[in-house]
């Protein structure tokens, strides 16, 4: 196993007033996130005394970084098929099935799409460490569809940017209860950790984050409606919270839905199917589309709804 890495940075006039993460995200490649998580375990000093992520950069301070060497966990490359949308020497698109998870963790070390991407290729961005190689962002357990995996450290930061900075275009279709009178709408409502369920996301004004949905109603049949969504933050079950909050959950959606199983369903109606995005090497607005899993599309025509086409839904 290699040392650990420490970089040095002087800090020059046109840093006064940064905070100390933004000043190192602008100097190294590593997501914000991953730089405070680095300054709380003290591994970030100015004029070699640990200060918070807030402290404000002075003129000739010098910021020392160490970014400790990753740990050997053995996480096994599996041949597992994988739809792969798209490909090249800096991404994967990859079209996730339900029921795959997609990094190992405790109790779910092998199986994952992680695990496939490592036998798939070798190439994958080291950025979140070695149990998340290449993750930029996620989708749960059973929410089907497109993802975007980093082949290379650059690309992973400018992805990762563009998802922070919601230039990311990340559309959803989901079937939910009861009939939405409005043709659309927007839920904004933060949301952090469950008080009391710890496994469970929740709205609260305490240690939340803000999160934003926008919804579209496509058809409304029986006590359900077919809904297009568009994801303005990426927070963990964020879609799942929000329309369970606003009391349309999603059909099948174990955690906060009915506790009664629908059409069979196990877990969540919900699939990302449409994904935008600069590519970080050449910049240009890239977009793919995947249509509905044969298993939800059944469902749909049960209930007398037409499959979308989900090329033709609208940007709007």
């Amino acid at each position: 196993m290699g040392m650990q890495k420490i970089n040095t940075f002087a800090a020059g006039e046109a840093d006064f007033g940064q905070r100390l993460d933004v000043f190192l995200q602008k100097n190294c490649e590593l997501t914000r996130s991953r730089i405070q998580k680095l300054i709380v375990e003290e591994r970030v000093k100015v004029n070699g005394e640990v200060l918070r992520a807030k402290y404000k950069i002075q003129p000739g301070d010098v910021v020392s970084l160490e970014v400790p060497s990753p740990k050997e966990v053995n996480i096994e490359a599996e041949q597992i098929p994988l739809d792969i949308y798209y490909e090249d020497s800096d991404i994967v698109i990859v079209n996730k099935a339900r029921g795959m998870v997609v990094h190992p963790a405790e109790g779910n070390w092998s199986g994952t799409l992680v695990n496939a991407l490592l036998a798939h290729c070798s190439d994958l961005s080291g950025i979140n460490g070695e149990v998340r190689p290449g993750i930029v962002h996620r989708l749960d357990k059973d929410t089907s569809g497109l993802l975007m995996v980093a082949k290379n450290d650059t690309a992973h930061v400018k992805l990762a940017e563009q998802l922070k900075d919601h230039k990311v275009v990340r559309r959803y279709l989901a079937l939910v209860h009861g009939n939405i009178k409005e043709e659309r709408g927007t839920v904004e409502a933060p949301i952090g950790r469950h008080p009391v369920d710890r496994k469970k996301m929740a709205v609260v004004e305490r240690n939340s984050r803000q999160a934003v949905t926008h919804y579209r109603v496509l058809e409304r049949k029986l006590n359900y409606a077919l809904v297009d969504l568009r994801l303005e933050t990426g927070r963990t079950h964020q879609i799942r919270v929000h329309m369970s909050y606003i009391n349309y959950p999603v059909v099948g959606d174990p955690r906060y839905g009915p506790a009664r199983t629908h059409f069979g369903l196990e877990g969540q109606f919900l699939h990302a199917y449409r994904l935008g995005f600069n590519h970080p090497r050449t910049g240009e607005y890239t977009e793919f589309s995947a249509p509905l899993p044969e298993i939800l599309a059944n469902i749909l025509l049960k209930i007398g709804i037409d499959n979308p086409k989900v090329t033709a839904l609208s940007n709007e």
